[in-house]
Parts: C-alpha cells; structure tokens; sequence
C-alpha cells in the first residue's frame, strides 16, 4: 500500500465528504508510538469544529494500581495494558446512537492514569475520531475495533523522528535522558513494531506534509 503525504485540511476535506449522508462517521487515526496521532487528531478535530468529537483510545489504559496487581506496570503501553473490551464497548455504543450523550474516559500524562467519563458526545455529533495504537491489531478483543470504524489511516513517520519525538516526551514528563532513550527504543519500540504490522488493515497509508505538520507531535 503506498504512503501519500497530505496536510490536516486536505484529510478533513475528505472526512467531510465521506460523512455526507451518514448519521455518523468514526475515524481511526492509527500508528506507532511517537508517529503524531494525537496531534493530528488534535488538528482535525478543530478544523472539523462541532461537527466532530474526538476519543483517544489511551482513555483506557488500566490505572496504575490495576497494573500494579497484575503485575503489568513494567509493561504499560502494550496492549494488555488497556481495557480493550471496554473501548470495543464504547465504540459499539458511539456506532448505535441510542444514548443522548455518551461519556468517555481521557488520559493524563501528567498524572500517567486515565480520568473517566471526561468527553460528552452527543447523539447529534456526526462524526467521531478516534486514535491510538492498536485499533487496527488482528487479535481479540482489538480485532473488533476495525469492524467500527468507518475509516482506518495509518499515520506513518520516519524511524528517527519517531524516536526523538518519544525521548523528548517522556524527558519533558521528568525522565532522565538515559532513561527516556531506554523507554523509547525499548517497549516502545516494541509496541511499534507490534503496531506496524497492523497497518495492512488500514484504508489509507498517510504521512502529513513535512511543511505543514507540527514538529513537536505528542503522538
């Protein structure tokens, strides 16, 4: 599948024209730790003002203390380190309409726990985005994400820029140099690895045109 480089305005011009005549369009952003979903989500999510919503998928990281009991806190991130299932239900209720509003959870890197039920989204809000590292995973529970989501791209950066983004991210959340380069090219890269082998089920190979994509991506 090629990669094509597109701006934010360009990718939200083609979200509104596959969500004319739907109810709601749901939109995963998918990629790699440090390849600039977040900030791309960010991007379109304000370009698509009240027309659109936005979920991030680490709303459903397992709390610290949760992890810490199953023995997972060394490995938070991967992919048994989030309520899958929980997020699977979420999307089927965002997909349904059937509620006035549905609230989900965020996650705060300051705190490194998520906060619940901290996005409204209405049952009028036409589309929704949605972003993380492993909706495109082949394996149950995230298997069933795909089958949600109307549109699936997977955002593709280069190796070295990747990991310079996730070494001056986990130093800007007080880890050493030394350390966030452990953490970057260790289980991040990993969960990377991991997640680009995911990519053959997406829609669209994207990269943001290097003269209008954000440098510092905080994801």
């Amino acid at each position: 599948m090629m990669t094509v480089a597109f701006t934010a305005a360009e990718l939200t011009d083609d979200i509104r024209q596959a969500a004319a005549g739907r109810q709601r369009l749901i939109v995963g952003i998918v990629g790699a730790p440090g390849a600039g979903k977040s900030t791309l989500a960010d991007q379109l999510d304000a370009l698509l003002g009240y027309d659109a919503v936005l979920v991030p998928m680490d709303g459903f990281h397992l709390s610290n203390r949760v992890l810490a009991d199953l023995g997972r806190q060394q490995r938070k991130g991967a992919p048994d380190t989030f309520d899958a299932c929980g997020y699977v239900a979420l999307l089927r209720r965002l997909r349904q309409q059937t509620d006035d509003v549905v609230y989900a959870p965020t996650f705060r890197r300051d705190l490194e726990e998520p906060i619940a039920a901290s996005v409204a989204v209405s049952r009028q809000t036409p589309i929704v985005i949605t972003e993380g590292n492993y909706l495109l995973l082949d394996t149950q529970p995230w298997s069933e994400v795909r089958e949600v989501l109307d549109l699936a791209w997977f955002l593709e950066v280069d190796h070295d820029t990747r990991i310079d983004r996730l070494v001056a991210r986990h130093q800007a959340y007080g880890k050493t140099v030394q350390a966030a380069r452990d953490r970057a090219e260790g289980s991040d890269e990993r969960n990377a690895i991991l997640v680009r082998d995911s990519r053959y089920r997406a829609d669209r190979i994207v990269c943001i045109d290097a003269a209008t994509g954000p440098e510092g991506a905080h994801d």
